[in-house]
């Protein structure tokens, strides 16, 4: 599934940012840029429009003022908001806007692809046939998979075939069952946990994320995924402990 995107920014370092992060996604077709929000406007109403990059502070008319004009009165979903801007204040007024995410400048590409995958999520789920608009997304429904930069291109992972996690200085290793190699990736331990779902997965070390369904067995001090030998840190014992107490 394609969406059709815009940006919407009057600083040009920003807009040319955002347009070449949503260049380099694959499920994002970049259709027009703007740095005025009536121009934008414009285009929205002559154009099937599924996802807006929209800066808040403009000098015509604001973001927050250009998103509650997208309502469709015929029934077709509206295009979906996300707001990037440098100020974090105008974060309530993004929410009652029904925003689907809120990028804080400056932000970086694993951050968009966060903001930009929710987008696609709600997409996939509108489209399907009698699904009800609007859609709540649910955090289950955000963790089919994920897409981590390999080299130079986005590799699509799907969340049930991750075993474990491996950080090292300054790239992760993803584990995944029925491969033998991981698939190595230039990002941190710290972002990629932002990404999974703390009810299936688990950080148990300074240098380990683990699939909480694929631990294989535990003692006192470690665990093993599949024939995995894992430590389990000092620092996240008593987390685990409570965890592990609650199947016992």
């Amino acid at each position: 599934m394609i969406l059709n995107c815009i940006a919407v920014d009057d600083e040009p370092l920003a807009l040319g940012l955002v347009c070449s992060f949503i260049e380099q996604t694959p499920f994002l077709k970049l259709v027009g840029k703007f740095s005025s929000a009536l121009k934008a406007l414009e285009m929205i109403h002559e154009t099937q429009i599924d996802l807006i990059f929209l800066d808040i502070q403009m000098p015509d008319f604001n973001g927050i003022q250009l998103a509650r004009m997208l309502d469709h009165p015929n029934g077709k979903p509206a295009p979906r908001v996300i707001f990037t801007t440098a100020f974090n204040h105008f974060a309530l007024e993004g929410y009652k806007v029904d925003a689907l995410d809120y990028l804080l400048k400056p932000f970086d590409y694993e951050e968009f692809l966060t903001a930009a995958n929710k987008g696609r999520v709600y997409a996939e789920l509108v489209r399907k046939p009698d699904t009800a608009v609007p859609v709540q997304i649910t955090q289950e429904q955000e963790e089919d998979y994920i897409f981590l930069k390999v080299e130079y291109q986005l590799v699509r992972v799907p969340i049930r075939n991750i075993l474990y996690i491996e950080g090292l200085k300054d790239y992760v290793k993803v584990y995944l069952a029925g491969t033998e190699r991981p698939v190595l990736t230039l990002t941190s331990l710290k972002a990629l946990e932002q990404k999974l779902s703390p009810r299936s997965f688990m950080r148990v070390h300074r240098s380990y994320i683990v699939a909480l369904d694929k631990i294989t067995a535990v003692n006192k001090n470690s665990l093993y995924v599949d024939q995995m030998h894992i430590t389990i840190g000092e620092q996240y014992k008593d987390v685990f402990n409570t965890y592990i107490n609650k199947w016992m």
